[in-house]
């Protein structure tokens, strides 16, 4: 389309990607954030992993997340990780996440359990951490529509995490009543 070869552009964007996370990772150190939201985005590499050949599987094809941090009041992005959404994976961002800090932050994070462990273990007590739990009703629409479209969002629980992370935080009673169609179990 422009006359240029696809791996002259392929390495101009692996060059800018590595420029681009080295400049992070030196520039984005001692952040003033005072409020950080953690979550992870799914998608896929060549296939699905319940898709992807058994020849493949292991060679970076198949399910990916992006983990990802957002400070709630800048937009500021301290950090990201991509990788698979296990135990090692939580640790390691969670571990950037707290070397780029420079104050006791509210980290909140979804229901994903895999951040009780990696938060005690790189914040333990310096850190003011929350449990976000959002419920959602019944998906409307034809077969496709629904496919990758949650329900209606008609409440939350929400928990405070103590330090001793290790048993699921407390659940507190949504500060909205859920719809009929949508049962919150605590």
């Amino acid at each position: 389309m422009f006359g240029c070869s696809i791996n002259t552009v392929t390495k101009l964007l692996v060059d800018l990607g590595t420029a681009c996370a080295i400049y992070q990772n030196e520039t984005l150190r001692n952040l003033p954030c005072k409020r950080v939201q953690v979550d992870e985005i799914w998608s896929f590499c060549y296939s699905k992993k319940k898709d992807t050949p058994v020849h493949l599987r292991g060679l970076g094809k198949g399910d990916v997340w992006t983990w990802i941090a957002i400070d709630a009041d800048t937009k500021l992005v301290p950090g990201w990780l991509v990788g698979d959404r296990d135990a090692d994976c939580a640790k390691v961002f969670i571990d950037d996440l707290s070397g780029r800090l420079k104050n006791r932050v509210q980290l909140t994070s979804d229901g994903l359990k895999l951040y009780l462990q990696a938060v005690e273990d790189s914040f333990g007590a310096k850190i003011d951490y929350a449990m976000l739990v959002k419920t959602y009703g019944p998906s409307y629409g034809d077969q496709q529509e629904r496919r990758y479209s949650s329900g209606e969002c008609c409440g939350a629980i929400k928990g405070t995490v103590s330090p001793a992370a290790t048993q699921t935080p407390p659940l507190v009673a949504p500060s909205k009543s859920p719809t009929p169609e949508c049962e919150i179990a605590a």
